[in-house]
C-alpha cells in the first residue's frame, strides 16, 4: 500500500458522485411501490442490509480489480479466474440486465410521455404510444454518439437534482408521521429484490481503478462515498412519498404495485396543492431519461465490441435496432413491467454478477490462484465475511425465483391483500 499515486480531491469526489449516480435512477421511483406495504421503518432496515451487501461486493470487485493491469474489465476477469463457464454467465447476465433495466424505463417513461401529453396538450395517448415515442426519441440521441449523450445527460441529471431538492423543500411539511408508523415485518423481504437494483453499480468498479490512478484508499473512499451518497437519498425519498401516499384506497401504494407504476403517478391525490405534483413528474421524468441513456449507451458499446459491429453508417443503425426492438416489444406487451422488469433485474441479474461471482472469484483469486499481492489491497474479514455475503446472495436468489415461479403464493402470505398484488404475474 506504499508509495500510492496523488490523488487530487477532486478526483475522488468526482468518482464518489459517479458512483452515487450511478446508484441513482428511475429504479429510484419503484423503491416506494416495493418497500410501502411493509412500511418506513421495515424498509430502511432492509435496505441498511442490502447496501451493505452490496458495498461489500464492490470493495471485492475492487481488490480483484487490483490484481489486474490496467484495462481490464470485467468479463476478461471472470474469464481468467472463473474460466470459460465464468465468462458466459457473465456475459449473458450482463445483457440481461441491461436489457431488463431498459424495458422497465421505456415502459416507464412511456406513462410519463402519455401523462405529459394529456395534461399539456389535452390528448389522451396510451401508455404504450407513449413508450414507443419515448424510446424513438431518446435512441435517436444514442444514435448521435456519447459526445451527444454525455451534454444531454449532464443537463437532464442536473434537472433531476434540482427537481428532487425542490420535491423534498415542498413534499416534507406534506408527511404524515400516522402513515410512517406502519409497519409489517413479515413482508419486508419481499423488496430486497428491487434494494438490490438501486445500488447496482459494481460493474463500473474496473473502470474506476484507472481514474483514480490505482490509489486503493481513494478508490475505498469514492465507493463507499457513494454509495452512502445513494442511501441518504433513497431514505429521504423513502420518508418523502411513505410520508404521504397511504397504502390503502384507490390510489394508494398497494394499487401502485398491482398497477406497477411508480409512486409519484399517485402523489397528486394527496397533497394539497399542485406544484409537488408537478415537481414529482419532472423528477420521474429526468430520472428515468438518465437510467435510459446510461444504460442504453453502455449496451451500444457492448453490442458493438462484442458483435464486432463498427459504430458507423449501417453499422450503427443495426445497433439501435438491436436496442429499440426487443425493448419496445417488451415494453408494450406486458403489464406492470416497469416494477417486474426492475425486481427480475436485481433478483436474477444483481444476485449473480454483482453478488456471488464477486466473492466467488475473490475466494478462489485470494486462496487457489494466490492472485492478491502483499500490501496490496484486501477486503477485511476473510473467510467467514466471503461465506456470509455469499449466503445472503444466494438467498436472494432464491427468493426471487420463488417468487417469479409462483411458490411463494402457497407459503409466504405476509398482506392482507388479494394474491395479484404480492405475486402479480400470475394475475395475468
Amino acid at each position: 500500500m506504499e508509495n500510492q499515486p496523488v490523488v487530487r480531491k477532486g478526483s475522488i469526489v468526482s468518482a464518489m458522485f459517479l458512483v452515487a449516480g450511478t446508484c441513482i435512477g428511475g429504479g429510484m421511483l419503484a423503491l416506494p411501490v416495493a418497500t410501502g406495504l411493509s412500511g418506513f421503518m421495515p424498509s430502511i432496515l432492509i435496505m441498511i442490509v442490502c447496501w451493505l451487501a452490496m458495498t461489500t461486493t464492490a470493495l471485492l470487485l475492487l481488490e480483484v480489480s487490483m490484481w489486474m493491469e490496467e484495462g481490464v474489465h470485467l468479463i476478461s476477469m471472470t474469464s481468467r479466474i472463473l474460466g470459460t463457464p465464468g465468462k458466459i454467465v457473465s456475459w449473458c447476465l450482463y445483457l440481461f440486465i441491461c436489457y431488463a433495466s431498459l424495458v422497465a424505463y421505456t415502459a416507464g417513461g412511456g406513462v410519463q410521455v402519455s401523462t405529459a401529453v394529456r395534461d399539456y396538450f389535452g390528448i389522451l395517448i396510451s401508455k404504450e404510444i407513449g413508450s414507443v415515442l419515448f424510446i424513438f426519441v431518446f435512441g435517436a440521441i444514442i444514435y448521435l454518439g456519447s459526445r451527444v449523450v454525455g451534454r444531454v445527460n449532464a443537463v437532464l441529471f442536473m434537472a433531476m437534482v434540482g427537481a428532487y431538492l425542490g420535491l423534498i423543500g415542498i413534499g416534507l411539511p406534506e408527511t404524515k408521521l400516522e402513515l410512517l408508523k406502519h409497519r409489517q415485518w413479515s413482508g419486508s423481504l419481499m423488496s430486497v429484490p428491487l434494494l438490490l437494483t438501486a445500488f447496482s453499480f459494481q460493474t463500473m468498479v474496473p473502470s474506476l481503478t484507472p481514474y483514480l490512478k490505482r490509489n486503493a484508499k481513494a478508490l475505498r473512499i469514492a465507493v463507499l462515498g457513494g454509495t452512502i451518497t445513494a442511501f441518504v437519498i433513497y431514505a429521504i425519498w423513502q420518508w418523502l412519498i411513505l410520508g404521504i401516499v397511504p397504502i390503502e384506497g384507490s390510489n394508494g401504494l398497494s394499487e401502485a404495485l398491482a398497477r406497477g407504476e411508480p409512486a409519484t403517478q399517485f402523489l397528486r391525490e394527496h397533497v394539497q396543492g399542485s406544484m409537488l405534483c408537478v415537481i414529482a413528474e419532472y423528477f420521474a421524468f429526468f430520472a428515468i431519461v438518465t437510467s435510459f441513456l446510461g444504460i442504453a449507451l453502455g449496451l451500444f458499446d457492448f453490442l458493438s465490441d462484442g458483435l464486432k459491429i463498427k459504430k458507423a453508417g449501417n453499422g450503427k443503425l443495426i445497433l439501435g435496432l438491436l436496442i429499440i426492438v426487443p425493448t419496445i416489444v417488451f415494453a408494450t406487451q406486458f403489464e406492470r413491467v416497469f416494477l417486474v422488469a426492475l425486481e427480475t433485474s436485481g433478483g436474477f441479474g444483481d444476485t449473480i454478477l454483482n453478488g456471488l461471482i464477486p466473492v466467488l472469484m475473490v475466494w478462489l483469486g485470494r486462496y487457489y490462484l494466490k492472485m492478491g499481492k502483499e500490501g496490496g489491497f484486501t477486503v477485511p474479514g476473510g473467510k467467514p465475511l466471503l461465506a456470509l455475503i455469499f449466503t445472503f446472495f444466494f438467498c436472494a436468489l432464491c427468493l426471487e425465483i420463488l417468487v417469479q415461479t409462483g411458490v411463494m403464493a402457497g407459503i409466504y402470505k405476509p398482506f392482507e391483500l388479494p394474491i395479484e398484488y404480492m405475486i402479480p404475474e400470475i394475475a395475468q
